[in-house]
């Protein structure tokens, strides 16, 4: 008994030990029996994994200057805050909001740390061209959309990263331009330089060309006295309100196949080519407030023509429309022609060419003595019923309210910049 009794207290205390090992282990190292209050399912891993961003860093929190919503932890929003400097950008950060600021300079600093931006607002500061640091944007490789207008940028801003798909430049003093400034923009499918002061020396070496991916241009408002040279073939959105421009040349517009919206309002056309808009995708074709004394070639997609405020006297429907084919009907829905010449309504052989056709606006003429004159029917517009079609020739205010409102021209992106008439 004597012997025995030490190997029993030796196998008691190793029992013990294991016992307690098992104990600790289930439930100590595998189990939290109360989760922290503070724990937010808003976080998942998996959210983190599609941003690419390391789950800890949201840990980094917001700048003082700043709010970051908790429910969007990859966004700051730092505008309308009387800002004079951009604030250190966490690294965790995406989306950045600084509009409406007073923001003069863009310091590296500021984005030391921020490589996983993918949008960034600066619109409404006053940036000048001279205060951004050279490569400042460059050094982001992930940035998708970039928003600088409404600055005091006197030149293209340069280099850009390869990534950027969107950039708004519009509203600011831009008339310089590097030669190489676009070059790397391959992936770009959407540029604005409304209301600068580009010229045409500046678009002469073709400086779009390479953007093959580019979708909408918009360059209303500038001082361009001829059409843009080298346009990419994957353009679908043309925007050139508001120049100088006098012609097009006769082969313009035969490397834009997709060329969907096409906007030439105010400007300085007189005669062009009659089947210049002879496009097989155009759907939208503004040309108001020009010098046109003739109408053109309808494409049989178009849908929308604005032709208010030229000098046209007669609509010749043989030009507009040569031959009917019963198989393939135009699409044409909307014509207006209001400030022009007519001293009569079109001819009514034009629902035979437009079947789909369903508003005309006349609104005002203008006579030979400069003075304005009202034809007899001042608004068509038809009206279909399931199978049953009226007509309404004498009752503007119930066929159609306005012309803002019946063919708005609000087809491009929210972006751009629309008429104010």
């Amino acid at each position: 008994m004597g012997f025995l009794s030490p190997i029993f207290v030796i196998f008691f205390f190793l029992g013990v030990k294991v016992h307690c090992q098992y104990e600790t282990y289930q439930w100590d190292e595998d189990y939290d029996q109360e989760p922290d209050d503070d724990y937010q399912t808003g976080f998942p891993f998996h959210q983190n994994v599609d941003y690419g961003v390391p789950f800890h860093q949201y840990t980094l929190g917001c700048v003082s200057e700043c709010f970051c919503p908790t429910n969007f932890p990859s966004s700051m929003y730092c505008d309308n805050r009387k800002l004079k400097a951009i604030p250190n950008i966490p690294m965790h950060i995406q989306q950045l909001y600084l509009q409406f600021n007073e923001i003069e300079a863009v310091t590296a600093n500021s984005f030391i740390n921020a490589t996983y931006l993918k949008e960034i607002n600066l619109s409404y500061n006053k940036i000048k061209s001279q205060k951004i640091d050279s490569g400042v944007f460059a050094k982001l490789p992930n940035l998708l959309q970039l928003h600088l207008e409404h600055n005091n940028l006197e030149e293209f801003p340069f280099p850009l990263p390869k990534s950027l798909e969107r950039l708004l430049l519009g509203y600011n003093e831009i008339s310089k331009l590097q030669t190489n400034a676009m070059d790397g923009l391959v992936n770009l499918t959407m540029l604005d330089l409304c209301y600068n002061h580009l010229h045409d020396s500046l678009l002469k070496d073709k400086i779009f060309a390479k953007m093959e991916k580019l979708m909408q241009l918009n360059l209303c408002n500038n001082r361009l006295e001829s059409m843009p040279p080298g346009l990419p073939s994957s353009l679908m959105y043309l925007s050139l309100e508001n120049n100088s421009i006098s012609s097009i040349p006769e082969k313009y517009f035969d490397k834009l196949p997709k060329l969907h919206a096409l906007r030439l309002s105010h400007n300085k056309l007189q005669d062009i080519p009659y089947n210049i808009f002879n496009l097989p995708n155009l759907v939208e074709l503004s040309v108001g407030h020009n010098k046109l004394k003739q109408a053109f070639y309808i494409p049989r997609n178009l849908e929308h023509l604005y032709l208010q405020n030229n000098e046209i006297e007669k609509m010749n429907l043989t030009v507009m429309c040569p031959s009917i084919d019963p198989l393939h009907h135009h699409h044409l829905t909307y014509i207006r022609v209001d400030q022009n010449k007519l001293k009569e309504p079109i001819s009514s052989y034009i629902f035979f060419c437009f079947p789909h056709i369903h508003t005309i606006y006349y609104g005002e003429q203008r006579s030979t003595n400069g003075q304005t004159i009202q034809l007899k029917t001042q608004v068509f517009r038809r009206f279909q019923d399931d199978d049953d079609e009226s007509e309404d020739h004498d009752d503007p205010d119930n066929a159609h309210e306005s012309p803002e409102q019946e063919g708005a021209e609000g087809h491009f992106d929210p972006h751009y910049y629309a008429n104010q008439e």
